[in-house]
């Protein structure tokens, strides 16, 4: 199954290629990086995106992550579990990654799950099982999705930071048009930085699991990490519990920004998963969040008006 998005069988790899992602860092559009981890629910994937079809392809741009347990879900078992592969010709979809390493790296070459940080304006991890919540909780960095979250700089500061440094070296050469050069390919990289980034960049993950694994305390313990310690102060409220249907609606950019600025230093948002009957036949809570309300939110994050 990975091969199928390995760097030496797929046929869009040159679409998905390390150079391609640098390159359209600064394109204008909105980056939204969508993963999926092992749970039944990533059946729910290809409608989540094609809800963002409504989007052109100038205005919005989607990477998926996939860990290798949540591909066994996608393999053409169903019309609703499409092939791996297939999720590439979706719409806004530019990559499909589930390898951090799709060929031997060399010295200079880039880092995946770094540029993939660097990219990304929203991450969203849905499903989220409670095999990688364990994971993001203790530090691991074991596979391309949780070494992203682990690297994960929700103001930028670390890349504004590198992009700082290059600068400074490039300018200690003798050479003035060098000098100049290097001085306005750092104020446009930072100017368009500014103009796509106007609020934290937030990791925004839907559990999914069974029941007894949701009401295990370990479960309890580690969402108090993602919700109280790094979490935002003021989680927003859906549309569907707020029963406001104005709630999930796109905010201005002064008005997000400021709202950035009110929920401290916490970039995690959970969607609490909710009660039905499970794959497994277990009726309870666990279920992953219907996927419009992921949607929904998504919008909200990222601002977009269709």
């Amino acid at each position: 199954m990975l091969a199928a998005v390995s760097g030496w069988h797929d046929p869009h790899y040159k679409k998905t290629s390390i150079a391609s992602l640098t390159a359209s860092l600064n394109d204008g559009k909105a980056h939204l990086l969508l993963a999926c981890s092992g749970s039944v629910a990533t059946i729910k994937l290809p409608n989540i995106i094609q809800a963002f079809s409504k989007y052109p392809s100038s205005q919005l741009s989607i990477r998926v992550v996939l860990t290798p347990s949540a591909t066994q879900f996608l393999a053409g078992q169903s019309k609703e579990q499409p092939t791996v592969s297939a999720l590439s010709s979706l719409p806004n979809v530019d990559a499909v990654d589930a390898d951090e390493w799709k060929a031997p790296w060399v010295r200079g070459g880039g880092i995946l799950h770094i540029e993939l940080r660097r990219w990304a304006d929203l991450l969203v991890i849905a499903p989220l099982s409670a095999n990688t919540l364990a994971k993001i909780t203790g530090g691991f960095a074991d596979s391309l999705l949780t070494s992203v979250v682990r690297a994960w700089d929700p103001w930028g500061e670390q890349d504004a930071a590198a992009g700082s440094s290059t600068a400074t070296s490039t300018a200690d050469k003798p050479d003035t048009t060098a000098q100049t050069s290097a001085a306005a390919t750092q104020e446009e990289v930072e100017g368009a930085s500014r103009a796509r980034r106007p609020k934290k960049r937030r990791i925004i993950v839907a559990p999914a699991m069974n029941t007894a694994m949701w009401r295990h305390p370990i479960t309890a313990k580690q969402l108090r990490v993602l919700e109280e310690e790094w979490g935002v102060q003021k989680p927003a409220v859906s549309s569907t519990e707020a029963g406001d249907e104005s709630a999930a609606a796109p905010q201005s950019q002064e008005t997000t920004a400021q709202s950035s600025a009110d929920e401290g230093d916490g970039w995690f948002e959970v969607l609490r998963p909710q009660r039905k009957v499970l794959a497994c036949g277990d009726a309870g809570d666990g279920a992953m969040v219907e996927w419009p309300q992921i949607v929904a939110v998504v919008e909200d994050r990222l601002g977009l008006e269709a």
